[in-house]
């Protein structure tokens, strides 16, 4: 049986670089052996990217994009549809656990300085996946054609129109109607299901393939691709299987333990992964009190409703929000850090990071929030520590008085 499996594999291994590819990506590719804790949510990424596209394929079999049946559908596969409830309730927590996960994985990159040289591509790429994400994120928003799923959209393609000269245009392209319609909900209907997750897909195997190419980083933020053995493998290196595919599959099992407990106990995590008003079906005669996103994209509309229209024109809060996204893109070059890792970083780095943390969580509340002129007062306050991170981190990561880093990783 054995020899008639050499055989199958090797034949395969004639026409397609089988076993080479798993040796490259999986039993010979050397890993620093110091990860910790932060590293665990690369791969969970991995895993909850699997979920929602497993999840997806089965709620789209009973699902009609269709504005008369749409909100229909989705009750009918809550409480119809065999095992249906936890199909849809394993997606939806998916999507925020999506978010929480990949939040916490650029948090690792920040600390350790994942975005620096030779990683500014790997870097790039992961920011597009982000971006991706957030479409994808956006899209799928609209489909359960609820209160809060319509007029969320509603909002928020309607600030594309603020855009001079092509904002109109451009908030029709999006649309594909006037108003938010039955062929908006199909178009965003096809994106979400086809379109975004093929890109995201596509991405993601880009993203492991630069990450393989230069090596993963580590706590200590050094190359260990500088001290090699005789036969060339790394000294503080160890291979990635088993050592880390045992280590990421203890990881996955506490975070299903979790991802579990909150399909099953709480899966609308008291409104903020599922709006109580998306229990309702859209009605477009009636607009809900408060129009709030879900918690992810919080930190961004807090930043839009922060920034003063102008002329009557919200296209300054729009460009605020665009580049709170956008300016990521440019931490590799923006951090003239002599170390990479907060390890050895001096203070005003570790204060920065600490403050850019506090401004990042308090816009996502406050952008849950109704605007009252408190409310308003500081988000305009934490915006500006959230963008002095960035527009300041040249000054300050020059500055910063580091401590030297080690020749090789530590055990720690």
């Amino acid at each position: 049986m054995m020899g008639l499996l050499k055989k199958l594999v090797g034949w395969i291994d004639e026409r397609f670089p089988l076993i080479s590819t798993y040796k490259a990506h999986v039993s010979e590719y050397y890993a620093p052996k110091n990860f910790n804790f932060w590293y665990f949510f690369g791969s969970l990424a991995l895993l909850v990217l699997v979920i929602q596209i497993v999840s997806g394929i089965f709620l789209t079999m009973n699902y009609k994009p269709d504005a008369l049946f749409a909100f229909a559908s989705v009750e009918y596969i809550m409480r119809d549809v065999q095992w249906g409830w936890l199909l849809r309730f394993i997606h939806s927590t998916g999507a925020s656990m999506f978010f929480v996960v990949v939040y916490l994985h650029m948090f690792r990159s920040l600390m350790y300085g994942s975005y620096r040289k030779p990683r500014e591509l790997l870097w790039i790429v992961g920011m597009v996946i982000y971006l991706a994400l957030m479409a994808e994120a956006f899209m799928g928003y609209l489909l359960p054609w609820g209160q809060m799923s319509f007029w969320g959209a509603q909002v928020i393609i309607n600030l594309f129109s603020s855009v001079p000269f092509i904002g109109p245009d451009l908030a029709l392209l999006i649309r594909g109607d006037y108003v938010v319609s039955d062929t908006t909900l199909n178009r965003f209907f096809a994106l979400h299901v086809i379109a975004i997750p093929l890109v995201i897909v596509l991405i993601v195997v880009a993203h492991i393939v630069a990450l393989h190419e230069v090596g993963s980083n580590n706590p200590d933020g050094i190359e260990i691709k500088k001290y090699k053995d005789d036969n060339g493998k790394p000294l503080d290196g160890i291979p990635f299987h088993p050592y880390y595919t045992v280590k990421d599959g203890v990881g996955a099992v506490a975070f299903l333990m979790i991802f579990c407990a909150i399909v099953f106990f709480a899966p609308d995590m008291k409104g903020y992964f599922l709006e109580y008003n998306n229990f309702i079906p859209a009605n477009p005669m009636k607009t809900p009190e408060h129009i709030a996103p879900v918690w992810y994209f919080t930190p961004f509309y807090a930043i839009l409703r922060a920034v003063p229209p102008m002329f009557g024109s919200q296209f300054p809060g729009v460009v605020a929000m665009g580049v709170a996204t956008v300016i990521f893109f440019f931490l590799p070059w923006l951090d003239r850090g002599k170390v990479k890792s907060i390890r050895y970083r001096g203070p005003i780095y570790k204060i920065f990071l600490t403050l850019f943390v506090i401004s990042f969580v308090g816009l996502g509340w406050l952008g849950l929030m109704p605007a009252t002129p408190a409310y308003t007062l500081i988000s305009r306050i934490l915006a500006a520590v959230y963008f002095a991170f960035f527009l300041l981190m040249p000054w300050y990561t020059r500055i910063d008085k580091c401590k030297p880093e080690p020749d090789r990783i530590t055990s720690k």
